[in-house]
This record gives C-alpha cells, sequence and structure tokens, in this order.
C-alpha cells in the first residue's frame, strides 16, 4: 500500500459561525480562528477542514455562496483569512477548504445574469425547464423540503434546486461551469491551501431524462441524483486540472455512495479523489421519516457498515473516519452515553473505536471535549433551515405530531452541533463576549476546552494520545483489519495485522460488566496496552470489562 502524508493525518473540522468569536458581534469569525491555533497545535491535529467562509447571504449557513472568492463579511476580510493560513502553516498546520460547487447561492452573479433571460449567456449555467401541465418539470423533492423547483416569473421557466430555493443547482453538463469551477479551484490552491472537502459532490452529475422519482413520506419523488452518468467524468477532469497539479488532501461528501462507487471515487490509482465520507453508518437509525425518529443505532448492525467499509476497500481505496459533523447530532448522545456519570468514558470509547480504524480520522469541533447534544425547549431555539422546515412541512401536513416531531429535531437535529464551542466557564463558555448566535449548551461550567487542558484524565488529553499513537504506530494507520464477534450486541471488537504485529481493540458499548475471553491465538502471547480509558497497563487473558470500557493492546 502506497503511503502518503494524508492517510496519516488526523482532520479537525471548525464551523467557524460557532468555534470562536474575536470581536463579540456573537458570531464565530476568521481572527477567533487564528487565535486557536495553538490549541489545534497542542491537540495534535494536522489539517483543519474549514466549512464555508466564502461570502454568502447565509440562507444555509454559508453552504449558499454568492461570491467564491471572497469572505463573508462576518467572518473577516481576505487579510484575516491570508493571516489566518500563515500561521496554521508556520504551525505545521493544513488548510483544507469546503468546496460547494453543486449549487451557488441565488445571489451569485452567475445566477443572477441566468434569470434574466432564457437567451442570456448565464442562461444555461443553471438547469432550468418548461413546467408540465401547468405544474413542475417533475415531481422530485427537495432535501429541505417541498419541491425541488421553484417558478420564475420573469422567464416563465423552473429552475432546479436540491436543497433551498435559494440554493440553484449548477449545470456541470457545461463545460464553461466546469471552466469556471476549476479555475476558481486552481485560485485558491495558488493561494497555498492544502485540499478541497467537496459538499455533496456525488450530486452534480444529473439524470439527463428528468424523470419523476419514487414518491416518499413527503408526498415528492426522490430525486435520485447521486452517482449520475458523468460525475466520474468529470471529477477525472478535475484531477486532471486541478488537483494533480497540487499535493492535496481531497475528500468527497457522496450521499447515496456504495463501496462499489466508492472504489472509483477514491480509488489507489488517484485519479480522482483520496477519500470520501459515506453515510451508512449515521443512516442507521433513518427509515421511513428519512431522520426525523427516536431509533436506536444497534451494534451489530454498526458494525457490520464499518468492517464492510475497512475490509471491501482495503488497499482499492481509503477511507475516511468520522462520527460527528456539521450535519449530525453529536453521537456521543446518540450511540453513546451523555450522562453525567459515563460521559467521558463513553466519548474516550467511541474515539478508540473509530481511530484505531484504518482510513483517515476526522474531528469535529467540541467532539474532544466530549460535547453533547443541546436541551432544546422550544422552537425559537432552532437555527438550521433544514430542522426547521421539517418541523413545520411534516406537522403542518398532519404526518407527525408536534410535540413528537419537536422531540425528534432536539434528538436529530443539525444545530445539535452547531452550538458554540465551549472554551471556558465565563459567560457563554468563552465563546464571545457578545450574544451567541445560537444558544451555547448550559453544560459548559462542566464540560469545557480550560478545565480539560488542565486535567491529565480529561477527553481532550485522551485524543491527543489517540493522535499521538497514529503517528508512532503505522499498524493503526496501514493494518489490516478484522471484526471479531460480529453478532455482539455489547463488544465491539476488532484486530489490525501489519508487518507481524496485531492491534487488539475491544470495547464495551454497555453501562454492564462484561465476561470476555481474548482470542486463541494471542492467548499466551505478551500485550501492550497503548491505551484504555480505566487505565489498564495489561489485559488478561480472561477479562471483566466494566461499563464503556475500551482498550487497544498490541502484540
Amino acid at each position: 500500500m502506497e503511503k502518503t502524508w494524508w492517510k496519516e493525518s488526523v482532520v479537525y473540522q471548525i464551523y467557524p459561525r460557532s468555534f470562536c468569536d474575536s470581536n463579540g458581534d456573537g458570531i464565530g469569525d476568521l481572527n477567533g480562528i487564528t487565535g486557536k491555533l495553538e490549541y489545534l497545535k497542542e491537540l495534535g491535529i494536522d489539517v483543519i477542514w474549514l466549512s464555508p467562509v466564502y461570502q454568502s447571504p447565509n440562507d444555509d449557513n454559508g453552504y449558499d455562496i454568492s461570491d467564491y472568492k471572497a469572505i463573508m463579511e462576518e467572518f473577516g476580510t481576505m487579510e484575516d483569512y491570508d493571516r489566518m493560513l500563515f500561521r496554521a502553516h508556520s504551525l505545521g498546520i493544513k488548510i483544507m477548504m469546503d468546496l460547494v460547487v453543486n449549487h451557488t447561492s441565488d445571489e451569485h452573479a452567475w445566477f443572477v445574469e441566468s434569470r434574466k433571460s432564457k437567451d442570456n449567456p448565464y442562461r444555461d449555467y443553471y438547469i432550468w425547464r418548461d413546467g408540465k401541465n401547468g405544474k413542475e418539470p417533475n415531481n422530485w423533492g427537495s432535501c429541505f423540503g417541498g419541491s425541488a423547483w421553484k417558478y420564475d416569473e420573469g422567464s416563465g421557466q423552473y429552475f432546479l434546486h436540491l436543497f433551498s430555493p435559494k440554493q440553484p443547482d449548477l449545470n456541470w453538463d457545461n463545460q464553461k461551469v466546469r471552466k469556471e469551477v476549476f479555475d476558481m479551484m486552481n485560485w485558491w490552491c495558488e493561494k497555498g491551501i492544502d485540499g478541497f472537502r467537496m459538499d455533496v459532490i456525488s450530486l452534480i452529475s444529473k439524470k439527463p431524462d428528468f424523470q419523476d422519482g419514487e414518491v416518499g413520506q413527503s408526498g415528492y419523488g426522490d430525486p435520485g441524483c447521486a452517482n449520475g452518468p458523468h460525475v466520474h467524468e468529470y471529477l477525472q477532469e478535475m484531477n486532471r486540472k486541478v488537483l494533480s497539479k497540487y499535493d492535496l488532501i481531497t475528500v468527497g461528501e457522496c450521499s447515496g455512495v456504495t463501496v462499489e462507487e466508492a472504489k472509483k471515487y477514491a480509488s489507489s490509482e488517484g485519479t480522482e479523489l483520496n477519500m470520501v465520507f459515506q453515510f451508512e453508518h449515521v443512516d442507521l437509525d433513518g427509515g421511513e421519516s428519512f431522520k426525523w425518529n427516536h431509533n436506536k443505532i444497534r451494534l451489530p448492525e454498526l458494525k457490520a457498515v464499518m468492517s464492510k467499509w475497512q475490509t471491501e476497500l482495503a488497499g482499492k481505496a481509503w477511507n475516511s473516519l468520522y462520527w460527528c459533523n456539521h450535519d449530525q447530532p453529536r453521537m456521543l448522545s446518540r450511540i453513546g452515553n451523555d450522562s453525567p456519570k459515563y460521559r467521558e468514558r463513553s466519548a474516550k470509547l467511541l474515539g478508540t473505536c473509530l481511530h484505531m480504524m484504518q482510513g483517515t480520522p476526522y474531528i469535529y469541533q467540541g467532539e474532544e471535549l466530549g460535547m453533547t447534544n443541546y436541551p432544546f425547549t422550544s422552537m425559537e431555539e432552532f437555527r438550521d433551515i433544514e430542522s426547521i422546515n421539517a418541523y413545520y412541512e411534516l406537522t403542518e401536513k398532519g404526518i407527525i405530531a408536534p410535540e413528537e416531531m419537536f422531540d425528534y429535531i432536539s434528538y436529530k437535529g443539525r444545530d445539535n452541533a452547531r452550538t458554540p464551542m465551549q472554551w471556558d466557564d465565563s459567560s457563554y463558555a468563552g465563546f464571545t463576549s457578545g450574544t451567541p448566535w445560537i444558544a451555547v449548551n448550559p453544560n459548559y461550567k462542566e464540560i469545557n476546552a480550560k478545565e480539560q487542558m488542565e486535567r491529565e484524565d480529561s477527553v481532550f488529553h485522551y485524543y491527543q494520545k489517540l493522535i499521538r499513537l497514529r503517528k508512532e504506530y503505522e499498524i493503526i494507520v496501514y493494518g489490516d483489519y478484522e471484526l471479531l464477534l460480529p453478532d455482539s450486541r455489547e463488544l465491539y471488537v476488532y484486530t489490525r495485522s501489519y508487518e507481524g504485529q496485531k492491534l487488539l481493540v475491544v470495547c464495551n458499548f454497555t453501562e454492564k460488566e462484561i465476561v470476555w475471553e481474548i482470542p486463541q491465538d494471542l492467548k499466551g502471547c505478551v500485550g501492550r496496552v497503548l491505551i484504555s480509558n480505566y487505565g489498564r497497563d495489561t489485559l488478561e487473558e480472561s477479562v471483566t470489562l466494566a461499563a464503556y470500557e475500551c482498550a487497544a493492546v498490541l502484540y
């Protein structure tokens, strides 16, 4: 297997709006990030994935871009950005930009021109269609509720928006669009950035026939645009014209991706991207109502999905490893235990389980502190367009009762990940001297970076050690993976093998004590505990695992 720096790196995702506010306006900004780079250096991460900081009217928190070469005024200036980039590089930290090119904002200059008339030179930069029988061109639904088409009075046609109506989809079949995108990417690379995380990149190639999709609970059809007919062709063109010219880290957010598709996107031949984000493991608690439910992820199913990606990509493509991001509720509150008694043990267990696998690990801001879901009490506290739209659409149609739906979005809504970073126990958790744009989790007095950096057995120091171990032991990066006990509902146990060494990882996902025998082939072998959330230095052949106990042992 070819060794590369991005396989050996640990990535930290920053959601700028919620990370650190330097000027007291209640909104995180670039200077706030710059001021916290030493914190990230101490944690030990290698790369920052920066969620969008481009100019945007903020209909979807920056994922609706009006100017790819300007910085959102709330976040600062391009000079602030350059200073942050320089400071990060001086600390040995790379910056990966969020590339949002499936769609733009409807306030982007291209779309402003496009909607002026049918014969405007920019018309074909977007996807315009005539209506059908006085209605939308087809039954496709938007990911944020309602139809995926919006009627434009001026020209009498509809434009496609797979997300908000303020996020019209670009027409990637237009060669000029692709050239504009590649030129913009080259501009950022010349500025010195180190990579791209590509937002919903699997959606850029639409089905040419625009046939109706299968109708779901909302009454709209599934667009079925993931992994479209030309997506690999366009990404290979991107690779030739941009990515291959620089030494970059690239990851594609690929909804609907299968293992077979991932082998194309992230092929070890390097013709497209380094890796993809897949969603099978975080979709295990979905259902007919998309994600709006109280379903629990069952451990055997989680192990089956994680193991499938570990074994079937081995040697063919590279994995990305994540529990949390800006689109997911806090995983500690979802498959861990966020009660005061077990929170830290559980957070350490989740970190160990993920970081000992093969792939590049991604840490979402606050995950290294064991931050939890927010205790919502009213709809007024939500800021996320997806949660708000889903609440009103599904309750007004009588599909889900209001109290039930409120409970669901409180549990699964994206705002859980977007509450401000908890820096210390001062007002607003040290995030801002003003009034924060979204409420701070009230548990910041107990959970904050300052307290954890001062305490040796904290979640922060545990994550620091996980990152350090990955740099010290090649088996953690490159070893082969094998799942043990696939049917166990309590234990997640796997091994990694590399150059005559074996790493055993055992995680008890329950509050119960579990008596467990180590595998037969390791009995009689002397193992060294690399990390344990209970401070173990040995693992007996017959071991009693405490609640949420985990350990990684090298043989």
